[in-house]
């Protein structure tokens, strides 16, 4: 294929669509990618990275940059705020035989954006347009027409296919009528980020620290000059936003959950809902979706961005094949049946039972999880199986799996 009308599109300009269209152009296929925002936007939620996400980015120079800047966590933890002596200590070496990354690796998905499309601009196949909101999708015969608005005007582009990763809300699986179905959590999740160092007094750079009341998450994070601390928690979504975030009221929740005799320094708070979502086919025909655009899920456990890096990782040789014309067009159904099993079987099982755990209100059960998985991680063999799984590389094994 050639010519303007035969270059993919993209919609979406997060991590997602900026890695699928760098993965095709390098692979030789013309991209054009459309995002509606004026610039890379600033996104305070994602900022984990499993193994097989690192490893999949580090064919385009990704990842070597990334070491550049983030902060590597071999080990983490599982705790119990109402039982101290509750801890469940992962160490990541565990499977340095399986990954040359044996880590998580924290940077912010803020400072990953910049980077991807430093690499895409390199591209001589690919073009990048910045406030294009993708308005409809149209499917001709062996192709589509895809219409966006730029400085006020709509204007029309054909390709060869269309790829959707324009986020949760995205108005491309909406243009195709694609069930999203699934649910979405009665809480609000706040983020607080503070320069206050968990680790002197004993917690790993990631921590889940499980509360029947209000479990809590900690993550250290790259930082201006010195790493700070990502701390997520669920709300009351009947409380207002202003007043869980007035300044008196994150002080009082931070002295509470770690009292200390100075104030906490507050860099800044936001808000976001979750939800747990799946699209019920991730292709339509010459339309494919990616990243958020087809599953949404909760934050306990950093599935969320990678599962959207995995996705593209197994699009991006699927799609340049088909296009070059050395596979037939049923490889991308391939991609659908993969990208989705793992959706459902690994992230959604992985995530929504994270939560519930994270939240369990019986005592008795509480106790038995959390004996249960200290046993497992002061058992080297059975530590091992757990972070196969809790590193999402046992997601990536199933998706193979499909054929």
């Amino acid at each position: 294929m050639n010519g303007a009308r035969e270059r993919v599109i993209v919609a979406g300009g997060g991590p997602v669509g900026l890695m699928t269209a760098l993965g095709l152009a390098h692979a030789g296929v013309p991209v054009l990618l459309i995002e509606q925002e004026p610039a890379l936007t600033v996104d305070l939620r994602a900022g984990s990275y499993h193994p097989p996400t690192l490893e999949a980015m580090a064919p385009y120079g990704i990842t070597a940059r990334m070491l550049e800047r983030g902060i590597k966590v071999r080990h983490w933890q599982i705790r119990d705020r109402k039982n101290p002596e509750w801890v469940a200590n992962w160490d990541l070496g565990l499977i340095a035989d399986l990954t040359p990354y044996p880590y998580r690796f924290h940077l912010e998905q803020h400072q990953l954006t910049p980077i991807i499309l430093d690499f895409l601009r390199q591209e001589p196949l690919a073009e990048v347009q910045f406030g294009a909101r993708f308005v409809d999708v149209k499917q001709t015969d062996g192709g589509v027409r895809v219409t966006y608005e730029r400085n006020g005007a709509t204007e029309a582009v054909d390709g060869a296919y269309l790829v959707g990763a324009d986020g949760g809300r995205s108005n491309v699986r909406k243009a195709v009528d694609m069930p999203f179905e699934g649910f979405t959590w009665d809480e609000r999740f706040m983020v607080i980020s503070t320069s206050f160092n968990f680790q002197t007094i004993g917690y790993a750079k990631n921590a889940y620290i499980a509360d029947p009341d209000q479990w809590v998450t900690l993550f250290q994070m790259p930082g201006e000059g010195a790493p700070y601390w990502r701390i997520v928690i669920p709300t009351d979504i009947e409380i207002p936003e202003d007043v869980i975030a007035a300044p008196a009221a994150v002080e009082a929740w931070l002295q509470n959950f770690e009292p200390r005799d100075e104030p906490y320094e507050v860099l800044y708070n936001s808000f976001y809902r979750v939800h747990q979502r799946v699209a019920r086919n991730f292709r339509s025909g010459r339309v494919l979706l990616a990243g958020d655009a087809a599953h949404l899920n909760n934050p306990l456990g950093a599935f969320g961005l990678n599962s959207g890096i995995q996705d593209a990782a197994n699009l991006i040789p699927k799609l340049a094949a088909v296009w070059h014309g050395t596979a037939p067009e049923s490889l991308l159904d391939v991609y659908d049946r993969q990208r989705h099993t793992a959706t459902v079987e690994h992230v959604q099982a992985n995530s929504i039972a994270n939560k519930r755990t994270m939240e369990q209100r019986d005592p008795e059960l509480r106790r038995a999880h959390f004996e249960e998985l200290v046993r497992t991680a002061n058992t080297p063999e059975l530590a091992r199986r757990y972070l196969i799984n809790s590193s999402m590389i046992a997601a990536v094994q199933r998706a193979s799996e499909v054929a």
